[in-house]
């Protein structure tokens, strides 16, 4: 009976435990990711990519129990130049036909302050995957003035390697820190891509 008893209490606490870590999914038309690299020396050439899919974990009490799981479709890349953006996805970089998509998945959240943390996890670009670090801020956690739904919304930096992905070409020209920037922002329940524009029109 006591075991019995024991066993209830254990379940108990560990749907509370669950209850209290959120899904959101990643809304991919708010969610946008920046790289700058060096070209030459002579500046720093940027890039973007866009519509980002995933889901995020969230525990607000408890940041150690929340995950993320990003993908990253590689042929959203936008330089500003087709033929420039055409060498880039080819096979000399990021052989977008072999690997169209880039992938990260946390495995590590630590909160650093009250709206500060660090996601560690593995990066996959270019079929190669490597550790890194995310260092991010907490924006906002709230609902959306326009369609009303729970979300959460977050500013990230890393710094990573090229070469260590495999991208070594043109080392002469191109740099091999690639510092990344993201933004991004993902609702409670399914978030369509333009719904939340035509809502807002219809306002």
């Amino acid at each position: 009976m006591k075991l019995s008893m024991l066993a209830c209490i254990i379940l108990f606490l560990a749907g509370k435990a669950q209850a209290s870590t959120e899904s959101f999914q990643i809304d991919p038309v708010h969610t946008r990711l920046a790289f700058m690299v060096s070209h030459a020396g002579f500046s720093n050439a940027l890039g973007t990519f866009s519509g980002s899919t995933g889901e995020l974990l969230f525990d607000e009490k408890d940041w150690s129990q929340s995950s993320i799981t990003v993908s990253i479709p590689i042929t959203s890349l936008n330089l500003g130049d087709a033929h420039w953006q055409e060498k880039i996805l080819d096979g000399t970089f990021f052989d977008a036909p072999k690997f169209p998509v880039a992938t990260f998945v946390s495995q590590r959240i630590e909160k650093k302050s009250d709206n500060t943390g660090v996601a560690e996890g593995m990066l996959t670009i270019h079929g190669v995957s490597k550790p890194i670090s995310l260092a991010f801020t907490l924006n906002a956690l709230k609902r959306h003035p326009l369609n009303f739904k729970k979300t959460i919304g977050f500013s990230a930096t890393a710094t990573i390697s090229r070469k260590a992905f495999g991208m070594d070409a043109w080392a002469n020209v191109i740099g091999d820190e690639v510092k990344v920037i993201i933004e991004l922002e993902a609702a409670r329940g399914k978030t369509e891509p333009g719904k939340e524009q035509e809502d807002d029109l219809t306002k």
